[in-house]
């Protein structure tokens, strides 16, 4: 009698769980847990340390805050729980089956009540418990390398973000000045067209030059707003967070493209994760191949009918492969293996073509870099001579204006490529799977 008790004491127990409140789901991090939780990270492509959210940032740091805090990478932990759950599942037997039967005698010579109890075995699961094992055990390695090839990525466009925000601050410094200065010349030479000292045709150079220098600032303006409520996002931080950032390293230069789609191939978070599934679905096929053979099922019964007579034997079921055969269940395992082989294939053409793509950019970036830093010098040397005259009295204010205008829009130009250049070098990072320290090694 204590063996029901004793089976139920085992069984789970229902507990709800409620969705969080939108106060809580908002709620800032806590910042002793978030540095504490920084310091013991422990991930490949990142250096645990502590977070302090009150000092500048380094671009590891918003890589840790945004693997540790960010909404999206939790809800994947907790869904990386449900392909664990799934691979215990399929290690465990098929618990046994048991019926039992009564037949109560209405009438007739005999005397006895009819009793019948059976048990029985699916020895199917048995026979491909193992390929099912290996399933799902390559379904949880799966899961796994998507998040860590999920939380790189989510690393990757924090730093991304970081050096974005950096290099639009300088620039929306240079437009404000650029923006101020060509406003002040259109002043000016209203001023001046209203007595007659200059044409309409200059006048409108110079609001055309307004108009532009405004739509810089405004465009710059805009993209850091943008940035920065991209990156408290990211971060797990409110929108009205104000994240401080420290000025981003040096990179070093980038080994050939051969080097780096090697290193994609051996690195690459997510090609792991497709040649896991790849190794699911082999175990998926074997298991279709298995499943063509008979299903068996083997039946201990025992019984005593109403005369008293006790029978004992075993039944066994199988069904016979005449038409079925898991023939469609063979196709489909098949075909989704060689869907997976193309899969595989054209993530790796595209990687190869995306590294080259962002090489070749890289280039072409650092050329132009280099053609607007060999410029730079004469036009500082021009800009000082003219502010110099202007003071002497030598040249016009408007004069000393434009050149130091030229020269701002040049730094400008060369921000935004130093801007394209960083971004790109982070790119390339994500794409190798690796960050740049490791490039070289």
């Amino acid at each position: 009698m204590a063996i029901p008790f004793f089976l139920l004491a085992g069984c789970a127990t229902y507990q709800p769980s409620p969705l969080s409140s939108s106060e809580v789901a908002f709620a800032k991090p806590d910042l002793s847990a978030l540095s504490l939780d920084a310091s013991l990270l422990d991930r490949p492509f990142l250096s645990a340390q502590a977070i302090d959210l009150s000092q500048p940032l380094t671009p590891n740091a918003l890589a840790v805050i945004s693997v540790l805090e960010n909404p999206d990478l939790k809800a994947l932990r907790i869904k990386a729980g449900v392909s664990d759950a799934q691979a215990f599942a399929a290690r465990l037997l098929p618990d046994p089956t048991a019926q039992l039967g009564f037949d109560k005698l209405l009438s007739g010579p005999d005397t006895l009540n009819g009793l019948a109890g059976q048990i029985g075995f699916d020895l199917s699961a048995m026979r491909t418990r193992n390929v099912t094992a290996e399933s799902a055990r390559a379904t949880r390695r799966q899961v796994r390398l998507d998040l860590a090839w999920a939380e790189w990525q989510t690393s990757g466009a924090a730093r991304l973000q970081g050096a974005r925000i950096v290099a639009l601050q300088r620039q929306l410094g240079l437009a404000r000045a650029s923006a101020s200065s060509a406003e002040d010349l259109l002043q000016r030479s209203q001023r001046a067209a209203g007595r007659g000292d200059i044409t309409a045709s200059d006048t409108d150079a110079r609001r055309l030059a307004a108009l532009d220098s405004g739509d810089r600032l405004r465009t710059v303006d805009r993209d850091l707003t943008a940035a920065r409520l991209e990156l408290n996002r990211l971060l797990g931080l409110p929108p009205s967070f104000a994240v401080r950032l420290a000025p981003a390293p040096d990179h070093p230069v980038p080994p050939s493209t051969e080097i780096l789609v090697a290193q994609a191939v051996a690195r690459r978070l997510d090609l792991q994760a497709l040649r896991a599934g790849y190794d699911a679905s082999e175990a998926d096929t074997r298991k279709a191949i298995l499943d063509q053979f008979p299903n068996l099922s083997l039946t201990v019964a025992s019984a005593r009918d109403t005369a008293g007579n006790v029978t004992l034997g075993p039944q066994i079921g199988f069904t016979l492969p005449l038409w079925n055969r898991n023939r469609g269940g063979i196709a489909v395992a098949r075909a989704t293996r060689a869907q997976l082989h193309a899969e595989y294939d054209a993530r790796l053409f595209q990687t190869r073509a995306d590294i080259a793509a962002a090489t070749a950019s890289l280039a072409t970036i650092r050329r132009q870099q280099a053609a607007l830093r060999a410029a730079m010098p004469a036009l500082e040397r021009f800009a000082s001579a003219t502010a110099r005259a202007e003071m002497r009295g030598d040249l016009s204010q408007a004069t000393a204006q434009t050149a130091a205008q030229t020269l701002r829009d040049r730094q400008i130009a060369l921000a935004a490529l130093d801007q394209q250049a960083a971004e790109t070098i982070i790119s390339l990072e994500l794409l190798s799977g690796g960050p740049s320290e490791v490039w070289n090694r």
